[in-house]
């Protein structure tokens, strides 16, 4: 009796663990059901990104965004007054087009197969790829959420993050002091607003000072592209010297005192993440590249797989801006 009891317990508990194996990320999840998915995306992202070469760091940041609330389920995509995008820290997001685009025609390819999670998810990797960056297999097989509110988005990473206050947040999602430094490498390509960091220029501690861990030649770039008196509005380069390819300068902009965003800046401050900004802007060119490369590709991997919905949970938009 007791051997016959066992064995029921373990049939039961395979039963159990069948349907959640085969519920997780696979690269080629759409082999079979939908063999052009990817294709289709790439030549979407591609399209874009010939007529406008920035929406490549806009579909990175709208990827990063949707794993952080929610996890990476297309929540972001979501239109309507209390949802996610309209949240403060993603009111500046864009590139939905890009994502609605390939989700239309993946439909009239592959009806309700191809998820809005998935489709952000390979149109971030191919956006770094088209950038010179590197280019990685992305698991798929994510499903998209059926919440998307506003109120949920206060624990995204902010421009005015302390270190400690950035890896808590890294932290609760799984991710490391590595992966935060790496993850910030983004900003290698990709522009601001100069609100975002204006108060750095003339304000930095409500005294009239600007902020003493920027260099001085930056400082004067800065002010010369942020007037104090302006609105704000006036776009400014994450990377001042290759905005629109993706590689190690944003760490040598960070060592040289050149970071635009003062989270940015910060990771040189604290001795952990200062290590790691330090190997990637290192002096060995070729070999900085490829590690930095290599890493990246662990961390997006890493990052996209944030509290996924696969299996039976969410569903498949047929249009990616509003539930079924």
């Amino acid at each position: 009796m007791e051997i016959k009891i066992t064995l029921l317990i373990i049939v039961n508990l395979s039963l159990i663990l069948i349907p959640v194996a085969k519920s997780q990320l696979q690269s080629g999840f759409y082999s079979s059901t939908c063999p052009k998915a990817e294709a289709t995306v790439r030549s979407t992202v591609e399209t874009h990104f010939k007529n406008d070469p920035t929406v490549a760091a806009a579909l990175l940041r709208l990827h990063f965004h949707d794993c952080f609330v929610e996890g990476c389920d297309g929540s972001i995509l979501i239109k309507g007054g209390s949802a996610e995008i309209n949240a403060v820290p993603n009111l500046g997001l864009r590139g939905f087009e890009v994502i609605d685009d390939a989700k239309s025609q993946l439909e009239s390819l592959c009806p309700g197969v191809v998820s809005c999670a998935d489709i952000l998810a390979l149109a971030a990797r191919d956006s770094v790829d088209l950038s010179s960056g590197p280019n990685w297999a992305v698991p798929t097989g994510r499903r998209d959420g059926r919440v998307s509110l506003a109120s949920k988005a206060s624990n995204l990473p902010s421009p005015l993050d302390s270190v400690d206050a950035q890896r808590q947040k890294f932290a609760a999602k799984g991710l490391d002091d590595r992966d935060l430094v790496t993850l910030a490498g983004a900003h290698t390509i990709g522009q601001t607003d100069c609100r975002f960091f204006r108060y750095r220029l003339y304000n930095f501690t409500t005294t009239g000072n600007s902020d003493p861990t920027l260099s001085q030649s930056t400082l004067t770039d800065f002010q010369k592209q942020c007037p104090r008196s302006s609105d704000g509005t006036e776009r400014v380069a994450l990377d001042k010297d290759s905005q629109l390819k993706f590689d190690v300068n944003y760490f040598k902009n960070v060592r040289d005192g050149n970071g635009v965003l003062e989270s940015d800046q910060r990771l040189w401050g604290d001795p952990t993440t200062r290590d790691i900004v330090q190997k990637y802007a290192g002096t060995l060119r070729g070999l900085l590249g490829l590690r930095f490369d290599f890493e990246f590709k662990k961390s997006m991997v890493k990052m996209s797989s944030i509290e996924v919905k696969t299996g039976t949970q969410g569903e498949i938009r047929k249009i990616c801006s509003k539930f079924n």
